[in-house]
């Protein structure tokens, strides 16, 4: 990043965050605007806390998320179509390849799990090598070289020469890197663009005074995050009309252009971004810290000398890794800071675990329900239309949750944590799978084809599509609980220094469900179907059960944890300086 003025700021707590100290002081916590203070332990405890604005350079990152988002969903719109249906046959849903559902959901299980595998090595590189900066710009380049492939084997005389099959194959696993070296990297940098840490006071229009929270405000910011993600998921509207009523190669076309508005507004917003340097393999570290860890607590057991804290509690096996309980006289290239740090992120991923089983209903949404709608009557309009339900309700809902629900739950005295908001999203999801079965029974009891709607050549049954809409409702609101709660609690309790690798593993469960997907390919098809959305409802149900006994308790940890950091924040003596307005 090209600056005038670069330094390392005390409020980044030495990590590599740069800023521009004259254009841009909002890099930095160590300021306070015009009508601010600073809080004080009476303000901590007895005033209404709400989130701050948000930065420029934050909307720049929201705005190239978008786009990508757009590329994104309007490629993989139309492919459940494209592979499962034959080109131009007559009276036949759109399609290219004519693979059948199981193919279609199978190849569309296989580019799940491809674009959430990938980004570990997107966060590898950034962390290692180029910084979340550069990593974007260079998984971009890859990500264009997927779409144009793409694009040009959906032509008509590629498609008919058989080009469909090995092109969209190779372009899922071209997409599928670019996507993987994005998503590790924007997310988190996202967030990074705020930098106040410490809590104030503002004064408002009306005279009161507020609690301006940087927890709340990172909430708020991961919420607009995903609120764009999600207008930029409407892509799937345009492209399943172009596919219906034009042909595939322009459906391609569309968000192959929208990823080249992609890259050059991110590119605009270079010189206002806060960049962090390349911390070095965390990843690498990590292990050799882990093994280190194990294998002095293993001696240290073995010859009686266990380290007890000063509440007389066992010291935990990985705080063997720290230099100063070695028990091997060898020396590291790490200190206790580190393996604290580690500690927290292995602590944090645990919560992660459930993950897979939601994303596995999650993922129904692109696949299974759209050959659902596809064996009902839709009208005019194309079956695949229907998974966009889900993101224009996520479009409605974010901002209602933010500005309403999750103050009004504050006003009452009753805040939504992590713990409870995603408890409720995993619950919502298994209702919606359940709702999904018994619309899959009533099809099945229908006319003309029954259990055998949609297959081959066969129509549709005598039922509305519009029954479909409550089950994508209830998907769209357990997104807003546990997927964008999930990207909140992963920046949030990642250290300073391996936020993108845990931001990664939390992506990685999106892989997980979609291996988890690929066990029910069996009944995932005519006339099991709906079989498979009970199970899939039953399985999120137990797993719902399980997270919250195992990690009710977070919650409340977490809070006294954010209350001891605003506290320790407050009660800091430097004197800082006051900035203008405007900025």
């Amino acid at each position: 990043m090209s600056t005038d003025k670069q330094i390392s700021t005390e409020s980044s707590m030495d990590l590599g965050v740069h800023k521009n100290d004259e254009l841009h002081p909002e890099h930095s916590d160590d300021y306070l605007r015009e009508g601010e203070r600073w809080a004080t332990e009476h303000d901590l405890s007895t005033m209404r806390r709400v989130g701050d604005r948000l930065p420029v350079a934050a909307f720049f990152v929201v705005l190239t998320e978008f786009c990508e988002r757009f590329t994104y969903y309007g490629i993989t719109g139309p492919f459940q179509n494209y592979i499962q249906n034959g080109y131009k046959v007559p009276g036949s849903r759109p399609g290219a390849i004519n693979g059948g559902q199981h193919l279609a959901t199978g190849l569309g299980n296989f580019f799940q799990f491809w674009c959430y595998l990938t980004p570990i090595l997107g966060a590898i590189i950034a962390d290692q090598w180029l910084g979340k900066f550069k990593t974007i710009l260079v998984f971009s380049v890859i990500y264009i070289i997927g779409d144009l492939i793409l694009t040009l084997t959906a032509l008509p005389s590629s498609i008919r020469h058989g080009g469909a099959l090995p092109g969209v194959v190779i372009a899922m696993i071209t997409i599928g890197l670019g996507t993987g070296g994005i998503k590790s990297n924007v997310s988190p940098m996202v967030a990074e663009q705020y930098g106040r840490y410490r809590p104030f006071v503002r004064t408002l229009k009306n005279g009161k005074e507020v609690l301006v929270d940087r927890e709340l405000t990172v909430q708020s910011i991961f919420n607009w995050f995903y609120w764009a993600i999600n207008v930029g998921g409407l892509s799937a509207i345009a492209t399943t009309e172009l596919e219906a009523h034009v042909d595939f190669w322009p459906a391609y076309l569309l968000p192959t252009l929208m990823f080249v508005v992609c890259v050059i507004v991110f590119w605009l917003g270079r010189k206002k971004y806060v960049i962090t340097k390349p911390t070095g393999s965390i990843v690498l570290k990590a292990y050799r810290v882990i093994s280190h860890g194990l294998r002095n607590f293993r001696m240290a057991k073995k010859e009686n000398r266990l380290v007890l804290n000063e509440d007389g509690t066992k010291v935990t096996w990985l705080e063997y890794a720290k230099p100063a309980y070695s028990v091997d006289g060898g020396s590291v290239d790490w200190d206790n800071k580190f393996v604290d740090e580690l500690s927290t992120a292995i602590r944090s991923c645990k919560i992660f675990l459930c993950y897979p089983v939601f994303w596995l209903c999650y993922g129904q949404m692109s696949n299974n329900m759209v050959s659902q709608s596809g064996q009902m009557n839709t009208g005019s309009v194309p079956n695949d239309i229907m998974q966009n339900i889900d993101p224009l309700c996520i479009i409605i809902l974010i901002p209602i949750f933010d500005w309403v629900i999750y103050p009004g739950f504050r006003r009452c005295g009753l805040e939504l944590r992590p713990v409870t908001r995603i408890t409720i999203g995993f619950l919502i999801a298994a209702l919606a799978m359940a709702y999904a079965a018994i619309i899959q029974h009533i099809i099945y009891t229908k006319p003309p084809y029954y259990d055998a709607a949609g297959d081959g050549n066969n129509g549709f049954n005598d039922i509305s599509a519009g029954i479909q809409v409550p089950g994508y409702i209830l998907i769209a609101i357990s997104e807003v609980f546990a997927s964008v709660t999930g990207l909140e609690y992963a920046y949030k309790r990642a250290p300073e220094s391996m936020k993108s690798i845990v931001m990664s593993l939390f992506l990685f469960t999106n892989a997980g469900g979609s291996i988890l997907a690929f066990c029910f390919n069996s009944i995932a098809a005519n006339p099991h179907l709906v079989e498979n959305f009970a199970i899939v409802s039953g399985l999120m149900g137990a797993f719902t059960i399980l997270f919250f006994v195992c990690f009710r308790h977070y919650d409340k940890r977490e809070a006294q944890e954010a209350e001891d950091r605003m506290l320790k924040d407050s009660n800091e003596k430097n004197d800082k300086p006051i900035v203008s307005e405007e900025y």
